[in-house]
């Protein structure tokens, strides 16, 4: 019998109470997992769609052939780092969580999707805040300062306008991006995952740092509303 609602994991964090729960979801037939960040619901085993291609495009835009270095910023349910290790030209991909919680999950293979990402031998699990090493000099790499990688891709923040913790807004302005661009080899790629659609406001900030930025609405089937819904991934390259 399939219970109808387990809670797997939860920690405090700086942010609020992190918690990982398990239900029966009636209405798709089927289990779904969920990530809360106190009563604010995060992420949905259901609509992976946007998260998955938040890897396929940024990662597409990239020229280099091969020994790709990546970073994933935000590592949730798994999704974005499971479908960059599609991609046989990456070499090593770093995942910066801020929460040990989320961390702790994947490392125990609590999520049957991502079984066994943790032990990807091209994978390495950092516990630490994403935007202060993006917008420090030093970088993402505390053994290796100023280290460059070949794409950064990002799920963090509900959209660029809609953040989690208010201090990371200052990572959204043209000053924060060019402090992260810095950690991007020419013509890396730099790409982020937007539950809004296509922002302006974004897309001038973005084109006051980096080339090539575009926007790509990502749709897919909603089984609550029968219709279809949208996250939007931004990319652009460091010239």
């Amino acid at each position: 019998m399939t219970m109808r609602f387990e809670e797997l994991g939860w920690r405090d964090s700086p942010m609020g109470e992190i918690s990982l729960r398990r239900r029966f979801d009636p209405e798709v037939r089927a289990e779904v997992y969920e990530v809360k960040l106190d009563d604010e619901f995060l992420m949905s085993s259901l609509f992976t769609v946007a998260e998955r291609e938040l890897s396929h495009l940024g990662l597409a835009r990239v020229a280099a052939d091969g020994d790709l270095d990546v970073i994933v910023g935000g590592l949730g349910l798994g999704y974005t780092a499971l479908a960059a290790l599609e991609d046989p030209r990456v070499r090593e991909l770093q995942v910066v969580e801020y929460s040990e919680a989320v961390i702790d999950w994947h490392e125990r293979d609590l999520l049957p999707d991502t079984v066994g990402l943790a032990a990807d031998e091209r994978v390495r699990l950092v516990c630490a805040d994403f935007f202060a090493a993006a917008m420090s000099a030093e970088g993402f790499d505390p053994e290796r300062p100023g280290r460059q990688y070949d794409a950064i891709l990002l799920d963090i923040d509900h959209s660029p306008s809609r953040f989690l913790h208010s201090p990371h807004a200052a990572f959204y302005t043209e000053e924060g991006l060019r402090a992260m661009a810095a950690h991007l080899k020419p013509e890396g790629v730099f790409a982020i995952w937007s539950d809004d659609p296509p922002a302006p406001e974004f897309m001038t900030v973005l084109m006051g740092v980096f080339a090539g930025v575009k926007a790509k609405r990502v749709w897919f089937d909603n089984p609550y509303t029968g219709g279809r819904s949208s996250n939007t991934v931004y990319t652009a390259i460091r010239a």
